[in-house]
């Protein structure tokens, strides 16, 4: 079993509702299973446009590689109704590996950790909230200057 983080954002139609169906998808993935989550927070779009996200990050223990576990994730974006029209683009459903393991890899389909974690505090607050000591504190002072709010 491998130990994943994956962080979950939607900011089409009902978020919230989104969010939870996808965590259950998640926790239902063959030779997966979803052990924490974090709350909801909601933060204002980055490089992009429409309304608030929700955002989220959740810690799996898998039996999954990391390739079939990110076309598992993709396979449940598309089951949410997601749509690529171009960059950036508002979604029903994002689905994003932070962390798999210890694994390091840059390909055209995979960068693990992944690329701009460390840059979102919709990510970063998340992860820190389950895991703290995965984020360091200069990495929290690198990124305070974004809006986001941790959701009741």
């Amino acid at each position: 079993m491998t130990r994943a983080f994956i962080a979950l954002g939607a900011n089409l139609g009902d978020a919230r509702v989104t969010l939870g169906w996808a965590m259950d998808q998640i926790a239902g993935l063959p030779g997966t299973q979803l052990t924490r989550r974090s709350s909801l927070y909601r933060s204002a779009p980055v490089g992009s446009s429409g309304p608030d996200y929700i955002n989220a990050v959740v810690e799996v223990e898998t039996m999954l590689a990391a390739l079939p576990l990110l076309h598992a994730l993709q396979a449940i974006e598309q089951a949410a109704g997601r749509k690529r029209p171009y960059h950036n683009a508002p979604r029903t459903l994002d689905l994003d590996i932070l962390l798999y393991g210890d694994v390091r890899c840059e390909t055209a389909e995979l960068t693990l950790p992944h690329a701009r974690m460390y840059e979102r505090a919709f990510v970063l607050l998340p992860l820190a909230e389950i895991e703290p000591q995965l984020v360091l504190t200069g990495q929290l002072q690198a990124i305070q200057d974004q809006r986001v709010e941790r959701l009741a």
